[in-house]
Order: C-alpha cells, then structure tokens, then sequence
C-alpha cells in the first residue's frame, strides 16, 4: 500500500489539528448534554477526520486538487 505524501505545512496541520479538537469537544457536548446524538457524532466524526489530516499531514481536500489557504 502507497504511503500518503504529506502536502501542507506546519501551519496547516496546527490548523486543521485544533479544528478537530474543537469540532470533537462541541460533538461530545452536544452528545452528552444537550440530547442532540446526531449532530453531536456528525462533529465527533468530522473532529477525528481533522485531527487525523493534522496529525498525518495530509488534506483531503488539497489531494483533490483545490487550493487551500494553509
């Protein structure tokens, strides 16, 4: 299997590291007190994608070809 080449810089994977953490927080708050499971899993799910791309340095939507700021 290919490994996946890291295309952002340091910058961008803070970035989109921190995103997922608040992304992830806002899910867990809304799964565990506000009674809103949907949407709560939908940010959990979306915060974990986005501490993954920081972590591994990869985004998703750059490999796809569209230009990102960081």
């Amino acid at each position: 299997m290919k490994k996946w080449a890291c295309n952002i810089g340091l910058a961008g994977r803070i970035m989109r590291f921190l995103m997922g953490l608040l992304f992830a927080a806002a899910g867990i708050y809304l799964v565990g007190w506000q009674d809103a499971a949907f949407w709560g899993t939908g940010l959990i799910a979306l915060g974990a994608f986005g501490m993954f791309e920081g972590i591994a340095g990869w985004c998703a939507l750059r490999s796809l070809g569209i230009d990102t700021p960081l």
